[in-house]
């Protein structure tokens, strides 16, 4: 019998021929055809939580995230059961840092403002002035794949001073890219112009940008944010923003997805929003459904995948091969 995977949306093509020739494949998949699955691809939904792992039953050897962030899995409950748990960090990297830079830019000179504006909006044309952004200084939080490429389109590209806040890179490894690392986030967000967020969502980064933090931020400075929503006090920036303290923000986050139609961050003129797409273009849903489907192979085969968050459940479930190592 082949096994079953559960997708919870569509993959890349050449990703999905490659897994639909060794297993049974339920595309945009619904809970009630996840009982008896051997693996499940996901993106930022569903909650793979306990209750979603016992649903699927005890089948179910690996949780593939095509993506990075895995807040959305209960890795611990994963763990216990023997089910492994993987991502693909390397794939949405570029996607990701441009789509950052692009929300940058777009804000400093005022892009999604002046479309408004010739598309009949009532936005006052001093809304427009725009900021350059050479020799601004940029400030990033998180100095892992997406933040250290932000940093190197920004200081290469628009020659921009970059310094950066991540307690677990070392400075040798900024300097190299001509970064400058700071000892603490107050630093930081006193000295930049722009800053830009790219930290994974855990207990100690929910709300890491809260109204302290934004209010110690320099008048008239940007934020950027395409890690996660909860990494920002969402009422605290809206205060921050209709004061006028911050000269605007730019999210591709939002604290819940997708936020409410009433949101103030939707009708704010200083204000650019995307429904959470940094990462979904041609080459990144390539590489994360590549990335994905890949692993889930390899563990059927019974071979350890090279992204595994939780060594520790190795081999789990995945003891026993569904596929033969030639297939």
């Amino acid at each position: 019998m082949r096994p079953r995977v559960w997708v919870e949306r569509g993959l890349d093509p050449e990703a999905s021929t490659r897994l639909t020739a060794v297993a049974d494949v339920i595309f945009e998949a619904d809970m009630d055809s996840l009982p008896g699955c051997h693996a499940v691809i996901i993106s930022s939904r569903p909650a793979a939580n306990a209750a979603f792992m016992d649903l699927a039953g005890p089948t179910l050897r690996v949780i593939a995230r095509a993506g990075i962030g895995v807040d959305n899995v209960d890795i611990p409950a994963a763990t216990e059961r023997g089910i492994l748990v993987v991502n693909t960090p390397d794939a949405p990297t570029e996607s990701t840092a441009e789509h950052a830079v692009a929300l940058l830019l777009a804000l400093a000179k005022r892009v999604t403002a002046g479309d408004r504006i010739l598309r009949g909006a009532d936005i006052p044309r001093s809304r427009l002035f725009g900021t350059e952004a050479r020799g601004r200084v940029l400030g990033v939080v998180g100095f892992g794949r997406i933040g250290r490429r932000v940093a190197e389109i920004c200081a290469l590209g628009l020659k921009m001073r970059v310094i950066a806040y991540d307690p677990y890179v070392d400075r040798e490894r900024a300097a190299a890219l001509g970064v400058e690392m700071v000892d603490d986030l107050d630093t930081l967000l006193e000295r930049a112009d722009f800053i830009t967020l790219h930290v994974a969502l855990t207990p100690e980064t929910r709300h890491l940008i809260g109204e302290r933090e934004l209010r110690r931020m320099k008048p008239g400075a940007y934020l950027i944010n395409v890690s996660r929503g909860p990494v920002v006090d969402e009422a605290a920036l809206i205060r921050v923003l209709e004061e006028g303290h911050l000269a605007g923000a730019a999210l591709d986050v939002f604290d819940p997805e997708p936020p409410a139609p009433d949101n103030p961050l939707l009708h704010m003129d200083n204000v650019v929003v995307t429904p959470h797409t940094g990462s979904f273009t041609d080459l990144g849903v390539k590489a994360m459904s590549q990335g994905a489907v890949d692993q889930v192979i390899q563990v059927f085969r019974g071979e350890r995948p090279p992204f595994l968050l939780n060594p520790e459940a190795w081999p789990g479930r995945a003891a026993e091969p569904v596929l033969e190592s030639n297939t």
